[in-house]
């Protein structure tokens, strides 16, 4: 996706698992909520795949999927649905369909993610050759052909590091390092105790400073706690050291192991994902100097001074247990290690937009060692990521102009009304809840606020400057850009009206804090949506997805907001108590899920998408009932229409994914693999049962009494 802020007080919550491949895994995410076994990574064939031959030929037109929406071709019929649903619609697909070289996956939704790469890639040369009308079209250009200049950034080698790392080397005092932190947003420099700006829980029409503790440099603690990761920390020492070595730090490989070392002690010291996934854990509003007495040795009047929030008289911590432990660790670690640590992360975090040596050492290590990815992505598609991420709306207001239809909008708008009354319908019924809880569920459902398409106020770029003989410092100033940004409307009411995602962005998501769902244009197409595809592919595609949203408002973390999206607990103790109990079943089956030996899905840290997954699903096929008005469904290629539903949403997540990035995605990623996002969740839905006579003894029956029912 594109990259945007990330909120570090609440886990990112989008439809799709469509983010940065793991080499990415550092950068910001959303500032919203949002398989049997998986098919082992296979060697790159020796000619071009479907896949690859597309994008080859850079086609700007939305893909097709049969005569009436869905692909029949990549069913496997010799698979039983009640079996593996998974392979009985997408098994001949799989067979026959590659990952290419320069990808860690290839799906059905990724198909959508490289046409938007290509339509934006388009926009970008356009804007780079001076042919695109737009007040943003010289910045549009001047990042693209920024990046594109690969002959500038290898004959400046190391050169743009150097006033970062002179800064580092000047540091005489464990109290010079701690300012140091305290700028680090915005900036490239890294910190133990990252802070940044978002919309208060407790007060949504209010901004708030959130502090947490981070400085990882690997995906996760698990990394460097478990057994299962003790290669790729090892290829990690070896990859700090020839950072550093190309960096010219001094002592490069003793260096490199106290790095390692402090890691490993903050990673012991860190929340887990899936307690971090617990907002009302999460939540500590303090003052600076409670929370400098919480970390001994840290100021945090002074630490927040050097960010340009001086003056600011409540901080939000997150990790809170966790902050006077990484304080100890911080005290008890040698200023040289500290500042060989700093010097590692400002090198490692512009190893991309610097010269070969570094671009290669940061491919190799993050992208083929810890995600498996066998080739390097060609340099244009880089540059439009790094455009996407540096003006994304700019790019956007283009592609909309260019590329999203008004009638796509209204058509969504309407799919939206249709599976917010079936979630009203099902509520209203649900046998389980109260009536008190219900109306308040009611009135939360009442103030859904719907985003289609792109914003209604674009971002303003003005103060931005980029050049296209600067790469690093653009990536540098675009940075500044969003943290300035950011702290001018610290004291100002929220806007409602920002957008987490860039229209471009194949995604979409749930803001609780908001009571929002959002959808971009570019995932308003197929397989998603197409306008002028069988309605109950549509229903199973991107009427899934809107449930899916919709239900987030209400998974085991967004239940925690109301209407006006506020963090509070309205919920009677009896309700809550049999909420926990579906939640608790629902989590025991996706943990019993193993998509390769020995790694299982955690179901804890995959449960608000599973209960959106199972939600979304369910709403979809009561659309799809509603929308017959009480005609017969037509079939079609022998298929009825309750089957086309499940069939819709079994191609969104037709998938190959290579084993290390979903070893890496079992730790780090709320959702569950594409598989279990098909098998996981058709199977505590009764229709399903009906829709393909499935019957016990199939591998994935579940008896009715077992089967979860929440939303």
């Amino acid at each position: 996706m594109t990259t945007v802020r990330r909120n570090i007080l609440l886990a990112a919550c989008a439809v799709l698992a469509l983010g940065a491949t793991p080499a990415l895994s550092a950068a910001k995410a959303p500032a919203k909520r949002g398989q049997a076994k998986v098919p082992a990574a296979q060697a790159a064939p020796a000619k071009a795949t479907t896949a690859e031959a597309a994008e080859a030929a850079g086609d700007l037109t939305s893909p097709k999927y049969g005569t009436w929406g869905y692909d029949v071709s990549g069913m496997d019929r010799a698979v039983r649905p009640g079996d593996d649903f998974f392979a009985y619609a997408n098994g001949k697909w799989a067979q026959r369909t590659e990952i290419p070289a320069d990808r860690v996956r290839f799906g059905n939704f990724d198909k959508l993610s490289v046409l938007s790469e290509h339509r934006a890639h388009a926009i970008a040369m356009d804007a780079a050759a001076g042919k695109l009308s737009d007040p943003d079209a010289g910045r549009i250009g001047a990042a693209y052909a920024s990046f594109m200049n690969e002959a500038l950034a290898d004959s400046l080698g190391a050169k743009p590091l150097a006033p970062a790392l002179a800064e580092i080397r000047a540091i005489k005092t464990k109290a010079q390092f701690t300012d140091l932190m305290g700028k680090a947003s915005g900036t490239a420099y890294a910190s133990i105790f990252p802070v940044e700006i978002t919309t208060d829980f407790k007060s949504p029409n209010k901004y708030a400073v959130v502090a947490a503790t981070g400085g990882l440099g690997l995906p996760d603690r698990d990394y460097y706690l478990q057994a299962a990761f003790a290669e790729k920390k090892t290829q990690y020492l070896a990859y700090v050291q020839q950072i550093l070595t190309l960096a010219g730090w001094a002592k490069p490989g003793e260096s490199a192991k106290a790095i390692v070392d402090f890691e490993t002690r903050l990673a012991e010291a860190s929340w887990s994902r899936v307690e971090r996934r617990d907002i009302d854990k999460g939540y500590h509003s303090m003052t600076p100097a409670e929370l400098t007495a919480l970390t001994p040795g840290v100021d945090w009047n002074r630490y927040l001074a050097a960010d340009g929030l001086g003056g600011v008289n409540r901080v939000v911590v997150t990790t809170d247990t966790a902050m006077p432990k990484f304080a100890a660790i911080y005290a008890d670690t040698a200023l040289d290690t500290l500042k060989a640590w700093q010097a590692f992360h400002v090198a490692d975090g512009g190893a991309k937009y610097l010269s070969k040596p570094f671009v290669e050492a940061n491919f190799d290590f993050r992208s083929k060692a810890l995600a498996g990815q066998p080739q390097q992505r060609p340099r244009w598609k880089r540059a439009v990521e790094f455009t996407n991420s540096t003006v994304g709306e700019g790019v956007g207001r283009v592609y909309v102009a260019r590329y999203f239809p008004p009638e796509a909008k209204a058509k969504m708008d309407a799919l939206v009304g249709d599976i917010h009354t079936a979630l009203k319908a099902r509520i209203e019924t649900l046998p389980w809840m109260g009536d008190d809880t219900k109306a308040k569920a009611l009135e939360k459902l009442a103030r859904f606020t719907v985003k289609v398409g792109y914003t209604a106020t674009w971002r303003d770029y003005a103060p931005l400057v980029l050049k296209r003989d600067d790469l690093v410092g653009n990536l540098e100033r675009a940075g500044a850009y969003e943290w300035r940004r950011d702290v001018a409307r610290l004291n100002g009411p929220v806007d409602k009206a920002e957008w987490g995602m860039t229209p471009q962005t194949v995604n979409a998501y749930y803001n609780p804090v908001n009571n929002e769902i959002v959808f971009p244009a570019a995932i308003l197409a197929p397989p998603f949506f197409d306008p002028d595809g069988d309605p109950a592919i549509n229903y199973g595609g991107i009427g899934g997805v809107i449930g899916h949203e919709i239900s987030h408002g209400f998974d085991d973390q967004g239940r925690k907001f109301d209407g006006e999206g506020l963090l509070t607990d309205w919920w009677s103790a009896g309700d809550a108590a049999k909420f926990k109990a579906q939640t608790d079943r629902l989590g025991a089956q996706y943990s019993a899920f193993e998509p390769l030996p020995g790694a299982h899905v955690i179901g804890a840290l995959t449960m608000g998408e599973n209960i959106g997954d199972m939600g979304g699903l369910s709403l979809a096929l009561d659309a799809y009932h509603a929308s017959l008005h009480g005609r017969p469904a037509p079939v079609i290629d022998g298929l009825t229409g309750d089957q086309r539903v499940f069939l819709g949403w079994a191609q969104v997540w037709r998938e190959k994914i290579r084993d290390e990035t979903l070893k890496q995605r079992l730790v780090t990623d709320p959702h569950s693999p594409a598989r279990y996002r098909v098998n996981g969740t058709i199977r505590n839905i009764d229709g399903w049962y009906k829709a393909f006579g499935v019957a016990p003894g199939e591998a994935l029956y579940v008896p009715p009494e077992q089967r979860v029912r929440i939303w």
